[in-house]
């Protein structure tokens, strides 16, 4: 659910020319929106974010949160003012120790600095704020999940305003510092490496996580209340903290027996994308949410992935999000395919790895699962809409495009894509046409039919991917049903459950 209700307030116009040794744009209003089709309003313009310190003090009794958003940035032009996208109530905001005047509406956190900010100076941004987040709805939807025990900041493409500001687009990654106070006895789990607690006097315990390496602002989150908090390293020595619910009841034994072999399958997936890019790892389990996501180095699960035994196919799902989408990130949220067709087919090598059938097998079943009427077909994986970018077609249709692809250029050709693919544009993000244009250059074809066909063409392609000859479908018998499959397809069905 992306703001894109948010009021626009003004864009970005043609400034007055000043004529001096030549020409130059006077002054102006950062955009209100990063320029994303799907999400206009999405983001911000006129800076550039590179560290968020978020420090706050949460009260699950009545949902209360307060603090301080600390935001390092730099200025891309001369500003006249800038945007934060925020939801919640704000009190005061600071820029480089002098107060600003600011406005709020529509999800928008307008900040009028009173002075010209200078193409290319620091900027220290201090937001006070204290506010109820459940009780901020665009279209009808809050992402701010308030549980019986505490609250989940948790969502996809938008979680970042209901509590903290920022310029809240992936192509504006940071670092960041999460720091939250609740009273003795609940627990709170973030992303990155685990800081510690401190006991305060008040009879609060503060909670801090440090994020290292470049993070999207919706894939920073947070989760309050009851749990039970495992640690320990994987083999590589980094950080592992996995936290379950209290709440999990019959689920918990499955969950535990599923997520904590995140280690394990991080090892496995490292052989065909290359080196793990986080300093920690890990996973959370609650019930409530209707969905996963990968949270940057700590995927959360809902307990009914775990309902019927223990599920690896969506803890494959979500270590594979680590690489794609997580490290390289959606330029625009279109490119969705790059997420989601990757992390849908990492669950197809998980059931090779596992001896449950083969990427080939489960890609020929889930051809012929879907007949050349259904409206699976008319979903376009490489451009689905926002009202469709988290539809089945995108997992499935997705998977089955990578298949395609890898039957098309070999494995040699395939597994060197990926790495180079994710060594090339680690921290930062891309879109579909770098990747189609490095997939040509790495494996010396011409692959615009292929891509047009299984990504960009409402209807079924004529032949299943890996096809022999890439002519004819399978048509003589329909295939088995592969052992993972149905573990597969209740993974596909509830991680496309948050289409809002």
């Amino acid at each position: 659910m992306s703001l894109r209700a948010k009021l626009t307030l003004g864009t970005a116009t043609a400034a007055s020319l000043l004529l001096l040794a030549g020409t130059a744009t006077a002054a102006q209003p950062g955009a209100p929106g990063i320029g994303d089709p799907y999400y206009p309003s999405a983001g911000n313009g006129g800076y550039d974010v590179s560290h968020y310190d978020i420090r706050l003090n949460y009260q699950p009794a009545n949902d209360n949160l307060s603090g301080t958003t600390t935001i390092l940035a730099k200025t891309t032009q001369d500003l006249t003012r800038f945007n934060l996208d925020f939801l919640l109530k704000a009190s005061s905001v600071r820029i480089n120790n002098k107060v600003a005047r600011f406005t709020q509406a529509g999800g928008e956190l307008v900040v009028d600095p009173r002075a010209t900010l200078r193409a290319g100076t620091a900027l220290t941004i201090v937001v006070t704020y204290s506010d109820v987040p459940s009780s901020h709805a665009v279209d009808g939807y809050t992402s701010w999940k308030r549980t019986p025990d505490g609250a989940l900041a948790i969502d996809q493409p938008d979680i970042a305003p209901w509590w903290f500001p920022s310029n809240n687009h992936p192509t504006d990654k940071a670092t960041f510092d999460v720091s939250v106070a609740v009273p003795s006895g609940v627990e709170v789990i973030s992303n990155g490496t685990f800081g510690g607690t401190t006991q305060q006097i008040n009879g609060w315990t503060r909670w801090r996580y440090r994020s290292a390496q470049p993070q999207a602002t919706y894939l920073a989150f947070v989760a309050i209340g009851q749990f039970e908090i495992r640690q320990s390293t994987d083999a590589a020595g980094r950080p592992v903290l996995n936290a379950y619910s209290e709440r999990l009841g019959a689920d918990h034994g499955a969950s535990v027996a599923s997520i904590e072999r995140t280690p394990e399958v991080t090892e496995f997936l490292e052989e065909s994308f290359g080196p793990y890019p986080f300093e920690a790892q890990g996973g959370v389990a609650t019930p409530g949410i209707g969905f996963a996501l990968e949270n940057q180095t700590r995927s959360t699960y809902d307990a009914a992935f775990f309902r019927r035994g223990s599920n690896t196919y969506v803890v494959a799902h979500e270590v594979a999000h680590q690489w794609f989408g997580d490290s390289v990130s959606v330029r625009r949220w279109r490119d969705i395919w790059l997420n989601e067709g990757f992390a849908s087919y990492a669950e197809f090598l998980w059931s090779e790895h596992v001896g449950e059938g083969t990427a080939q097998e489960n890609a020929d079943y889930l051809y012929s699962l879907y007949p050349a009427d259904d409206p699976f077909w008319t979903v376009l994986p490489g451009d689905p809409g926002a009202a469709n970018q988290f539809d089945g077609a995108v997992y499935d249709r997705g998977a089955m495009a990578v298949h395609a692809l890898r039957a098309e250029i070999g494995d040699e050709a395939f597994f060197g894509l990926l790495k180079e693919w994710l060594a090339g544009h680690r921290n930062g993000d891309a879109s579909i046409e770098d990747f189609v244009a490095l997939a040509e250059r790495v494996s010396g074809r011409q692959l615009d039919e292929l891509f047009r066909i299984w990504l960009f063409t409402p209807e079924k392609p004529a032949a299943a991917p890996g096809s022999a000859g890439g002519a004819q479908a399978r048509t003589a018998v329909a295939p088995a049903e592969p052992k993972s499959y149905r573990k597969i397809r209740e993974t596909r069905e509830l991680l496309a459950a948050h289409d809002h």
